[in-house]
């Protein structure tokens, strides 16, 4: 790819993006699904079907910090294929397996290649976008995880009605099969062989990007108040008799973030991190502010619209700031770093909103979550610069 030509939406670009979208369309259809196959086919109780939930998050982030390590040693493409490829064998064993502890342990193994192919396809898209235009780059791509997270959850769900679970599974795995075909199309820039380090003597440098840390405990907070979205909103709408409306909630929230997208990336060029950030970051609050207080369908779509509108902007404002903190070299460990925190964002609060649902209600679950936003911008003042030198020089070559 020639950058000299400002472009963002090349092939490889769009084949990358693609990727990264079938590969969370299957995260998400599983952790939406699972959780109710455990308990209707494999009689399982409410504690198991978190569980695998659990254990996926636990092997994805015990591996994060490796990822980097792994696509610096074997290149982007290597690590690409096999952890596609790996993630498409694992898809396949759903259908096979009907005992709880065989679905740990395969959930476990799945874990790994989700955590290796999520972080390398970050890298490889930040490899494919030009400079000044690393936001809205970046953006565009970050909204395929975005959007899985809508579509995954929807389609699974509407399937699960006409279909077998075996027939979901095998149709979620040839899925993978496809975003394997599709990623020989993608030629990412490596490093030379002979600037490769060996897979050896690994150290702290070697699992994290320590630039990267600050953003990363940004992305942190924000992830813990968004699990309440992910975990609880289904329950929550039940319980106050909006359950017909969870599907038109994500439905709002998708469309919120899809029209705001080209906007918020290219203000994120031009004038730096901080105005998408503080603005987006108080938008998501007030949007869990109006879900925790929702008695109707029309309250609880403009809740969804303002969460989508807001933190429907951070994930790939943080994403690109992770990335540009660190030597372009060092894009997987950065992505890596970044995704640690975030994914432990997400298991930490399902488990401790979960706790706070139990004992003070969803409305308190979503105040509560509200508050940690608001705190975020706080806590992003003190550990961020609102706009690094790398923005002010690329702010005057974005194109519009």
């Amino acid at each position: 790819m020639s950058k000299s030509t400002n472009s963002i939406w090349t092939r490889p670009f769009f084949m990358a993006l693609l990727n990264n979208f079938f590969v969370f369309l299957v995260f998400y259809s599983l952790l939406t699904v699972l959780p109710v196959y455990v308990i209707d086919e494999l009689q399982g109780s409410q504690s198991q079907a978190g569980l695998v939930t659990t254990i996926f998050l636990l092997s994805a982030i015990i591996v994060r910090p490796f990822s980097g390590k792994i696509i610096e040693g074997i290149g982007k493409k290597k690590a690409l294929l096999i952890s596609i490829f790996f993630f498409a064998v694992s898809s396949f064993f759903y259908f096979m397996i009907s005992d709880f502890y065989l679905l740990l342990g395969l959930r476990f193994f799945h874990g790994i290649w989700f955590s290796i192919a999520s972080t390398v396809l970050v890298a490889i898209a930040s490899d494919l976008i030009p400079e000044s235009r690393k936001g809205e780059g970046i953006g565009y791509f970050a909204m395929s995880m975005n959007m899985a997270v809508v579509a995954g959850p929807f389609l699974s769900l509407a399937l699960i009605q006409f279909v077998s679970y075996s027939t979901l599974f095998l149709g979620l795995a040839f899925t993978i099969v496809l975003a394997f075909i599709l990623a020989f199309g993608i030629h990412p820039a490596e490093i030379p062989l002979t600037g490769r380090k060996p897979l050896k003597r690994i150290t702290l440098d070697d699992l994290i990007e320590i630039k990267a840390m600050p953003i990363a405990l940004v992305g942190f907070l924000t992830a813990f108040a968004y699990s309440g979205i992910m975990s609880f909103i289904s329950v929550y709408a039940k319980s106050i008799g909006l359950f017909e409306s969870v599907s038109l909630f994500f439905v709002v929230f998708a469309l919120a973030m899809l029209l705001s997208r080209p906007y918020t990336g290219r203000l994120f060029d031009q004038k730096g991190p901080g105005s998408v950030i503080y603005p987006s970051l108080f938008i998501f609050a007030i949007g869990l502010i109006i879900l925790s207080v929702t008695q109707s369908a029309g309250v609880l779509l403009l809740a969804g619209a303002m969460i989508g509108l807001g933190y429907g902007a951070l994930l790939p404002s943080y994403q690109t700031m992770s990335i540009q903190s660190a030597p372009r070299e060092r894009t997987g460990h950065s992505t890596a770093t970044f995704f640690i925190f975030y994914d432990l964002g997400i298991a930490v609060g399902s488990v401790i909103l979960g706790m706070i649902s139990a004992g003070l209600g969803f409305t308190n679950l979503y105040l509560i979550s509200s508050g940690v936003v608001l705190a975020t911008v706080f806590i992003y003042k003190l550990v961020t610069n609102q706009a690094s030198p790398k923005h002010a020089q690329n702010a005057d070559a974005v194109e519009l």
